[in-house]
């Protein structure tokens, strides 16, 4: 076992792959020689050359476009889009011609392709970039997204995407880079796409979650159960495909639950979850199901960036709410 970051699980996840497989391609704007603007590519180019991870131009609607050739010619293009809020120039690529190739061909043709990117607030980036734009994609048939929280996860579901024949959009919260180390095998494991993970055991209140809110939320609970409330917490892991299963379970036993999300409030995960649950377990409900989410804002400047993301506060009170309804 080696007591990772989670960056340093993502660049083990890769240097796996890339010893493993041939065909896996690693590419994006500084990926190279600078180990991308992270470092989540550090020393891959050394180590495989400049045929297999190699940098791009400032051009993400080019290098989407290539991805999704490289898809259909049998390779596993792994794209770096250096920070998720310029998807917007990538989003032909990904929405209207790798997520749409396997429908189109009649399963002649895949696209498996993974677009790992950077987002996500609590770093003090300047706005666009720390935007969280994962509900864009959960309406886009075709592509699976995944949001790790931890390295142990960050790994395993990284090595499972890029060995998934579809896209995958694979998503890096940047608080969680370096923030905190846990133990992670050397050799190489896989965690399957669309399953969640109850992270924390609990019988009076379900709290759904992923990325950097997983944190938020156990501190959340912790302090909680001090109040004597159990609290059961889910990683969602996967967010595209939804793992219903688990959540429907969790909401039958506990009868309350509360979703968190860095997202803004409206049309996202959170809305999402509250109506399948209103679907599949209405009547095991002893309150609404409630969300806890930024407002519907654009992104803060960073003076402004703790007022605007949930807090542990906010999952506490939310939690209270539901408790109390």
């Amino acid at each position: 076992m080696a007591n990772l970051t989670m960056i340093q699980a993502i660049t083990d996840a890769m240097r796996i792959e890339l010893a493993r497989d041939p065909q896996v391609l690693v590419f994006g704007e500084d990926v190279g020689n600078n180990g991308g603007v992270f470092r989540a590519t550090e020393n891959l180019q050394k180590e495989f050359g400049e045929d297999r991870v190699f940098d791009t131009p400032l051009a993400e609607s080019g290098f989407g476009g290539l991805a999704v050739g490289l898809g259909i010619n049998g390779f596993r293009p792994v794209v770096e889009i250096q920070f998720f809020g310029f998807v917007f120039e990538t989003i032909d690529a990904i929405v209207t011609q790798a997520a749409r190739m396997r429908y189109r061909s009649g399963g002649k043709l895949t696209s498996p392709i993974v677009f790992r990117s950077p987002f996500g607030g609590g770093v003090k980036t300047p706005e666009l970039h720390s935007d969280s734009l994962e509900g864009i994609f959960l309406q886009t048939p075709g592509v699976k997204v995944v949001i790790p929280s931890n390295p142990y996860d960050a790994k395993g579901l990284l090595i499972s995407a890029i060995r998934d024949n579809d896209p995958v959009i694979f998503l890096e919260h940047m608080k969680l880079y370096r923030s905190f180390r846990q133990e992670v095998p050397e050799g190489e494991y896989t965690i399957p796409l669309g399953k969640a993970n109850i992270v924390r055991e609990g019988t009076d209140v379900t709290i759904i979650t992923y990325g950097a809110m997983v944190q938020t939320s156990m501190k959340a609970a912790e302090e909680l159960e001090k109040q004597g409330k159990s609290v059961e917490v889910i990683d969602l892991r996967t967010l595209s495909p939804l793992d219903m299963e688990t959540i429907v379970a969790s909401v039958q036993k506990t009868n309350r639950a509360i979703v968190v999300q860095e997202a803004q409030r409206t049309a996202g995960v959170a809305a999402e979850i509250i109506a399948q649950i209103n679907e599949k377990a209405i009547l095991h409900l002893e309150a609404p199901v409630l969300r806890i989410a930024p407002p519907d804002s654009v992104f803060p400047f960073a003076q402004a960036e703790d007022a605007w993301l949930p807090d542990v506060k906010g999952v506490i009170d939310g939690v209270n709410r539901v408790l109390e309804f």
